[in-house]
């Protein structure tokens, strides 16, 4: 998934490594988690000059990528964001400009503003205690004289307290559509989560006035939009994730080299040297699924969908498994809070839950499968 086709995929992969070394280390997010912030504006700013927010924009709408594959790209940065479990908005930010450049018309200044890190948005998908269900929203839009009017909630918004617009899905003459909304017509709370930087918010829409422009694509295009914006939320877990596992298990292989009991180190013993090759194998099946889903999403393949539950089911269930293995094999250490192994194992805590958890997503898989099998007989 981060082979580097070019010189030029190579120096973008380079740089963003070295930025996020020195501005987003654990370091800082431990400082930015005990000043209870989020992330930094100015720093994402920078981080949008680097080209991160542009990568899924075509060119004639202020956007490109260095490899001419927008998707792969983001996903090289969510992979490198893992190694540091990097705060910062580029899971709602690209989500918003994956739906927003497929229906520009009107949004030409929104997606210049997301581009150069001056806006942030967020997607409001998700509603209270309710799971992922985009095309059945409770969320309701009215049709008035200027424009629509937009009532109820949605929680678990990424960003939400830090976003200055949110794209809404709500119900509109009984199917979806979306709504760009600016933040300051909406009731913000903030909402904790398990991770050290990652806020999130319930919105409250109180019959919210936006004029014809603020819709998002036509009744037509609203499930196809919504269904890459999901697919591109997931692609950008999974590489994360796997940008988490493979810090992880090269700090755990380390510290059982370095680690000695009885005269010899922890990486000695054959029975943990099994468990290592069994991770290793797991990791690989992990980079391995991610990959094939973000060329399918890339290629806009009939598979997506298939390979995309694919990699969350697979990488969502077994990186837990392994991070608590690599838990164990620090001993002790590996359950102070001064060890930095929960906050990978925080981050992916997190991502298991959203957009759909492992159960959901093999359910998916097997529906897939059976409509296959069924439409070949």
């Amino acid at each position: 998934m981060t082979g580097v086709a070019n010189p030029e995929q190579m120096l973008f992969a380079s740089t963003t490594q070295a930025f996020l070394e020195k501005e987003a280390s654990l370091t800082r997010v431990r400082e930015l988690h005990a000043a209870d912030t989020s992330f930094d504006g100015q720093w994402w700013q920078r981080a949008a000059e680097l080209g991160w927010a542009s990568l899924l924009v075509p060119e004639d709408l202020g956007g490109g990528s260095v490899s001419g594959d927008g998707v792969a790209d983001l996903a090289l940065v969510a992979e490198q964001i893992g190694h540091s479990v990097a705060p910062g908005p580029l899971h709602p930010v690209s989500v918003v400009l994956a739906g927003l450049v497929e229906a520009p018309e009107g949004h030409g200044d929104t997606i210049e503003a997301l581009v150069s890190g001056e806006l942030v948005a967020s997607w409001a998908v998700y509603e209270p205690g309710l799971p992922l269900r985009p095309l059945q929203p409770g969320v309701t839009a009215t049709r008035t004289e200027s424009g629509y009017r937009i009532d109820g909630v949605k929680d678990r918004v990424e960003a939400g307290t830090d976003a200055d617009a949110f794209l809404v899905v709500a119900d509109l003459d009984g199917g979806p559509r979306q709504f760009l909304v600016p933040a300051d017509r909406t009731t913000v709370t903030e909402q904790r989560s398990v991770d050290m930087v990652k806020r999130y918010a319930r919105v409250q829409f109180d019959a919210v006035e936006v004029d014809d422009s603020a819709v998002v694509g036509d009744a037509a295009q609203t499930a196809a939009i919504i269904e890459r914006q999901r697919q591109v939320a997931l692609v950008l877990q999974c590489a994360e994730i796997v940008g988490i596992l493979d810090t992880v298990l090269a700090m755990t292989t380390q510290w059982m080299f370095d680690r000695h009991s009885f005269g010899r180190p922890l990486a000695s013993y054959q029975a943990l040297k099994h468990r290592l090759a069994d991770m290793k194998m797991w990791f690989e099946a992990c980079r391995a699924t991610t990959a094939g889903a973000v060329a399918a999403v890339s290629q806009r393949s009939d598979d997506a969908a298939l390979l995309v539950s694919v990699a969350k089911a697979y990488v969502a269930e077994r990186a837990p498994v392994m991070l608590q293995d690599c838990v164990q094999l620090h001993g002790g250490i590996g359950v102070t809070w001064e060890h930095d192994l929960h906050l990978f194992l925080r981050r992916t805590a997190l991502y298991r839950a959203l957009y759909g958890s492992p159960e959901e997503h093999h359910r998916a898989v097997y529906a897939s499968s059976a409509d296959r099998k069924e439409a070949s007989a």
